[in-house]
């Protein structure tokens, strides 16, 4: 099987992080969402320690995809589409890796002010950004974190919605790269 993209579409490695990533995102908000709200229990710390290391499980994976993508090609037969909404996918593109970047460092600069334990899945302990607690730097870096998620929230409707519009309105292949992978060529094997 065929790892890399190849020029009709990403391959199954850039899917494989693309949608694992989009489904830790996804489970993240709502666990974030829904921590906020509990009360001061043994269950919401093992909440937080769990949004913790899953933060940093996407800031792992979302380190690997760059990586990964540095060192292989884009796929070279896009879909038509006018030369603004490249210029835009692109630019939307980079928002979403600087933010899916920011917000666990965002949120590992919040724990670290907080002088919060950081342990990864109860597996090794993360070290402080800060080396202690920071009170002046605490509520900045909450700030950012809950800035930078909903911004993210809005970038990804945004995408997503790019995505079903061309799927639905424009029919073209955007969404089914990313779905399917590279499309076979009549002749193909």
């Amino acid at each position: 099987m065929l790892l890399r993209s190849t020029e009709g579409g990403w391959g199954p490695v850039v899917r494989a992080f693309h949608w694992l990533v989009a489904v830790l995102i996804v489970a993240q908000g709502a666990i974030g969402l829904v921590m906020v709200d509990m009360g001061l229990t043994p269950a919401k710390l093992r909440v937080f320690a769990l949004h913790k290391s899953i933060g940093l499980t996407i800031l792992a994976l979302v380190l690997l995809r760059i990586a990964w993508r540095l060192t292989e090609r884009r796929p070279t037969d896009p879909p038509a589409m006018p030369h603004w909404q490249r210029r835009m996918a692109r630019a939307m593109h980079i928002a979403l890796y600087l933010l899916i970047l920011a917000l666990p460092l965002s949120g590992w600069w919040f724990n670290s002010a907080a002088n919060a334990p950081l342990v990864w899945f109860g597996l090794f302990d993360v070290p402080s950004l800060t080396h202690g607690y920071a009170p002046a730097w605490k509520p900045r870096a909450l700030l950012l974190h809950e800035a930078l998620f909903w911004l993210l929230v809005a970038l990804l409707v945004v995408h997503v919605g790019a995505a079903l519009w061309h799927h639905f309105k424009q029919r073209d292949d955007v969404l089914k790269r990313m779905l399917l992978g590279p499309r076979r060529k009549s002749g193909d094997t």
